[in-house]
C-alpha cells in the first residue's frame, strides 16, 4: 500500500521562532514498521518553511497515496490545522483513508469523528504495533484491530484499548523517510529527537502525558546508545532531544546508559527533561552526565510555593529544585528551569514570591508555562468551573495562557510572566554565562538560548497585543463536564504469586 506520514504545519510560538525543526519522531517511529511491513512510506513534514496548505495538497496529491496518517507531538494545538488539511485532503482524494493519531484524538475520538467526516479512522495510543495491523485491515471489519476507533454505522465507534509496547526496541525507527540535513537545532547543530523511555511513574494533576503512556518503559540502554552513535556516524548528527518525560526514572537503567554512551565515545551532546529529585539522587555520578554528553536539563518547578506544588502532586520540593540546580553547575550542565502560573489560588503577592525565590535559585535559563485543563486529568475535575479566556486551540500549547485566574485579571498576570523572564535572563549573571563563560559549548547554548528567548518575547507580546482576552464560558462547558478516561493504553494484568505451601 502506498502511504504518505503528514507532520502538519505547527502555529505555536515556540515551533515557529527559533527557525529551527526537529524530525517528527513519532511519525517515523510508525513509519519503520510499515515499511518493514512491506508498504510503500514517504513522509512530508509541512512543518518546515512552513509549507502552505496548497503546498502540502499538491505534495500529498503527487505522492498518489492509498492512505494518508496524520500525526503531530502537540496534537492539541496542531488539531484545528489537522482538521482544516484533513478536510481539503478528502475534497480532492474522496477514496484516500485518512487516519489521524496523537494525544489530543487519542481521547477526543468521538467529538472528531462526530466534528471532521473526512477523518476515517482514529488511532488511540501508541501506534507501532496498531499502524501496521491496520493498514492490513483497511477495508475490512475493523473491529478486530484493537486501539483505534472509526464510524460504525454512522456513529463513532471505538474497539478495546490496544496493549501497550512492552519491548521499545522492538520494532525499529524510519530515519530513512527523512533528510536529517535539513533537521537543525542548537544553534544549527544537526539534531534528532529520541525516546529512551515512555512514560512517567509519577502523579502530577494537570499532566497531559502521564495517562497516555500508561506504565513508565525503557529501552535496552546498551542499544540506545549504540543507535545514537551510529546517527552520529552515519548522518552526522550532533545532538539528541530526548522526548522522554523523565528518562532518569531507573538509576539502574540511565547509569547503564550513561556506560554505553562513554564507550562509544562520539561527540554527541544530549538534552532533555528531568526531575530535580532524580538530580540529587545522582549527585555521585553527575560528572558521568556530562562525559556521556548530557549538556541541558530541564526541570520543571511547576510553582515555587509548597502549598502549589502540594495540589498538583508534584511531590518536589524548594530545596531539591535549588540544590539540583547548583549540582548541574558545578559539572558543565545546564539548568533550564521551568515554572508554571495560572493555578487558582494565584495572587500578584504569589507571582512577586516566584520572581524572588527564582533570582535564589540562579538557574541557567528559565521557561515559562501556564497550566492548561486537560478533560483526562485530574487537574481537569478541579478547574471545570473555571472560565476559558482563550477558545482557540491552537494556543493551546503551554505558552499562551488560555484559562483565567479569578484574582488577577489576564493582561497583569502576562505582565509577570514576561517580567519574571527578562529580570531572570538579564541578570548579570545570566550574561556572564552567555556572552563570557570559559567553556565553549555552555556559552554557544547560553547565547543561543538568550537569542532565541528575545525573538519569542516579542512575537508573544505582538501575540498579545492583537488578540484580546475576555472570559466566556466555562472549561467544562467548553470542553464537556465529564472527566474521560484517563489511560489511552490497556494496563498491563497483573500476575497472581503463587504463595510458598
Amino acid at each position: 500500500m502506498r502511504i504518505t506520514l503528514l507532520h502538519p504545519p505547527h502555529t505555536s510560538i515556540g515551533s515557529r521562532i527559533p527557525r529551527e525543526n526537529l524530525p517528527p519522531f513519532g511519525l517515523l517511529c510508525i513509519g519503520g514498521p510499515l515499511i518493514d511491513a512491506g508498504h510503500s512510506v514517504n513522509l512530508i513534514n509541512a512543518d518546515i518553511g512552513p509549507m502552505t496548505s496548497a503546498q502540502i495538497i499538491t505534495a500529498i496529491i503527487d505522492s498518489a497515496p492509498e492512505a494518508v496518517l496524520i500525526g503531530h507531538s502537540g496534537s492539541t494545538s496542531a488539531h484545528p490545522v489537522v482538521v482544516r488539511l484533513a478536510t481539503r485532503i478528502k475534497a480532492v482524494l474522496p477514496d484516500v483513508a485518512i487516519i489521524y493519531g496523537g494525544v489530543w484524538p487519542s481521547y477526543h475520538w468521538a467529538e472528531v469523528l462526530n466534528e471532521c467526516p473526512a477523518i476515517d479512522v482514529i488511532v488511540r495510543g501508541e501506534g507501532e504495533m496498531t499502524a501496521p495491523k491496520l493498514m492490513a485491515a483497511l477495508g475490512q471489519d475493523l473491529r478486530r484491530i484493537n486501539g483505534i476507533a472509526y464510524r460504525r454505522g454512522g456513529t463513532p465507534y471505538a474497539t478495546a484499548s490496544a496493549p501497550m509496547v512492552q519491548d521499545l526496541d522492538a520494532n525499529r525507527i524510519g530515519w530513512e523517510l527523512v533528510d536529517i540535513t535539513q533537521h537543525g537545532y542548537w544553534g544549527g547543530k544537526r539534531s534528532v529527537i529520541m525516546q529512551f523511555s515512555r512514560g512517567c511513574p509519577h502523579l502530577c494533576t494537570y499532566c497531559g502525558q502521564r495517562g497516555f503512556w500508561t506504565r513508565w518503559r525503557h529501552r535496552d540502554p546498551v542499544k540506545f546508545a549504540a543507535e545514537i552513535a551510529w546517527l552520529h556516524r552515519t548522518y552526522g548528527v550532533e545532538l539528541v532531544n530526548l522526548a522522554d518525560e523523565n528518562p532518569t526514572t531507573s538509576p539502574k537503567a540511565w547509569r547503564a546508559f550513561l556506560d554505553a554512551m562513554i564507550a562509544e565515545n562520539v561527540p554527541v551532546q544530549i538534552i532533555g527533561s528531568t526531575r530535580a529529585d532524580d538530580i540529587v539522587r545522582d549527585k555521585d555520578i553527575l560528572h558521568l552526565y556530562r562525559k556521556a554528553g548530557v549538556i541541558r536539563f530541564l526541570m520543571g518547578l511547576e510553582g515555587t510555593d509548597e502549598a502549589t506544588l502540594e495540589a498538583v502532586k508534584k511531590g518536589g520540593s524548594r530545596a531539591k529544585d535549588r540544590q539540583a540546580i547548583q549540582l548541574l553547575r558545578a559539572h558543565g550542565i545546564i539548568g533550564l528551569c521551568t515554572f508554571a502560573v495560572g493555578f487558582e489560588e494565584e495572587t500578584d503577592r504569589d507571582y512577586w514570591r516566584i520572581l524572588k525565590h527564582l533570582l535564589v535559585y540562579d538557574p541557567d535559563q528559565i521557561m515559562s508555562v501556564y497550566a492548561t485543563p486537560h478533560r483526562w486529568t485530574p487537574f481537569f475535575d478541579k478547574v471545570k468551573h473555571r472560565r476559558i479566556i482563550d477558545a482557540d486551540l491552537r494556543n493551546w500549547d503551554y505558552k499562551h495562557q488560555v484559562i483565567e485566574v479569578p484574582a488577577v485579571p489576564a493582561w497583569r498576570v502576562f505582565l509577570w510572566v514576561k517580567l519574571i523572564e527578562i529580570c531572570l535572563q538579564a541578570r548579570p549573571k545570566a550574561l556572564y554565562r552567555s556572552y563570557l563563560h570559559p567553556d565553549p559549548d555552555l556559552r554557544h547554548a547560553m547565547r543561543w538560548y538568550t537569542a532565541m528567548g528575545r525573538r519569542v518575547v516579542l512575537r508573544e507580546i505582538y501575540h498579545w497585543l492583537r488578540h484580546k482576552r475576555r472570559p466566556g464560558i466555562s472549561v467544562g462547558a467548553f470542553l464537556g463536564q465529564d472527566r474521560l478516561e484517563e489511560h489511552a493504553l490497556a494496563l498491563p494484568q497483573k500476575t497472581k504469586s503463587r504463595g510458598r505451601v
